[in-house]
């Protein structure tokens, strides 16, 4: 049963990069190519749709992950996913306190109501995401490696 859970937490952390690497990577710059008023929509849309998804995903992740850290104690590679974890609380508390509110302002954003600063915000949202996924990467990777 403890295989299972560690194969599922791995496919469901690595599925969850893949998302937040392809929207910082790919659908953001396809986003910032568009012309402004285009952006802005898709942007809000993105924001709106993923805003009510990722969070699920993020809580999941982080709870299988600990079930994993407790069940598995005993086991070689505890650490890994004791640091994976540790990783993947420090995502959600990012999230939180940096890209959260960020997104909860240009989710309502369309090319009348944006505001003068809409583009420093939405750079400062897109590197916060950066580092974010980079945190997420990382915590990928021990989880990968402690199933190996």
């Amino acid at each position: 049963m403890l295989n299972a859970l560690e194969v599922f937490t791995t496919v469901v952390v690595g599925l969850m990069v893949g998302v937040e690497f392809s929207v910082a990577f790919v659908i953001n710059p396809i986003l910032n190519g568009l012309p402004e008023g285009s952006g802005v929509l898709g942007r809000a849309h993105g924001a709106r749709m993923l805003g009510a998804l990722m969070p699920v995903w993020y809580i999941t992740s982080l709870v299988l992950a600990a079930v994993w850290a407790v069940a598995g104690w005993h086991r070689p590679g505890a650490g890994l996913v004791v640091t994976a974890a540790a990783l993947l609380i420090s995502s959600v508390i990012m999230s939180l306190l940096l890209l959260v509110p960020i997104n909860n302002r240009g989710k309502t954003w369309t090319p009348e109501n944006r505001p003068e600063d809409w583009k420093e915000q939405k750079n400062r949202w897109d590197r916060f995401h950066y580092i974010r996924v980079v945190v997420i990467i990382a915590a990928f990777t021990l989880l990968a490696a402690a199933l190996a």
